[in-house]
């Protein structure tokens, strides 16, 4: 086993020759099993690990990145829609019913109340989208730029992408807090610096990377006709409803901190 900068240099080496052998194999039309190639390639020049699928999408040479990238993508499934989703989580709250349901309901296992205090109320912080949002300290632009660099690193075409807003119910924080999410989940695609939310869309649409529709997590509770208008200013396109229970009894023995029949009232208002 080598050390250091001799296992460095190793790396480089074993990475070359594995596109090297892609490449020939292509011109070949053979087929490769790239894991066994990995194997034999890293055992050969005495790696302890096979080099990361990045490390070798990094490497390939610009003439060859057409026809090699779709073949080395990683979990391809995630953009063959040809849209990217990224999934961002807002800063941890409480339950904005628990000051009238004296709890939280208890179907949420983190929040600031939680043994995962620094996870959303919805999550336990293990998740990979809550581990991304906690090393960005919940930062928008900085999930954002993360999330897309990292498909990019593993060979996805991120020119349209779609944002999921998770977390817990974003609607019930402050409006100046909401503005500033938003604004920025925008301006990290097109590089700008907004001041306002209608700014940072229309920059956003005209941006190399599109945002195509957001996605936010939310209550019956907080769909009025007055958070369907600021949703739709958000470039908002889907919804996420916690039902959770059609029974009335349940719904209030879990503290859900609102009705059965209000879903069935959201749902008439969405589709009027």
């Amino acid at each position: 086993m080598l050390d250091g900068e001799l296992q460095d240099e190793a790396k480089a080496k074993a990475v070359n020759e594995i596109i090297a052998e892609l490449i020939t194999k292509h011109k070949d039309g053979k087929d490769v099993d790239l894991n066994r190639l990995k194997c034999i390639v890293s055992s050969r020049h005495g790696l302890s690990h096979q080099p990361k699928l990045v490390d070798i999408i990094a490497a390939v040479p610009a003439e060859h990145r057409s026809w090699l990238l779709p073949k080395l993508k990683a979990k391809p499934i995630r953009t063959a829609s040809g849209i990217a989703i990224v999934a961002v989580m807002c800063k941890p709250h409480r339950c904005p019913h628990i000051n009238f349901t004296g709890n939280i309901c208890v179907y949420c296992p983190g929040g600031p109340d939680s043994d995962f205090e620094y996870s959303t109320q919805s999550y336990t912080g293990y998740e990979p989208t809550s581990m991304r949002a906690i090393r960005a300290r919940y930062n928008p632009f900085l999930q954002t730029r993360s999330r897309i660099t990292q498909l990019m690193q593993l060979g996805h075409n991120v020119d349209k992408i779609e944002f999921i807003v998770m977390g817990g119910t974003f609607m019930s924080l402050p409006e100046d807090y909401r503005d500033y999410f938003i604004r920025n989940l925008h301006d990290a695609l097109s590089g700008h610096i907004s001041t306002n939310v209608a700014e940072a869309v229309a920059f956003s649409e005209r941006s190399r990377v599109k945002c195509i529709g957001i996605t936010i997590e939310t209550r019956p509770d907080y769909c009025q006709p007055k958070h369907l208008d600021e949703m739709l200013s958000y470039g908002c396109t889907r919804l996420e409803i916690g039902v959770q229970s059609t029974y009335e009894d349940v719904a209030r023995d879990t503290n859900r901190g609102h009705t059965v029949c209000l879903h069935a009232t959201f749902i008439v208002l969405i589709l009027s």
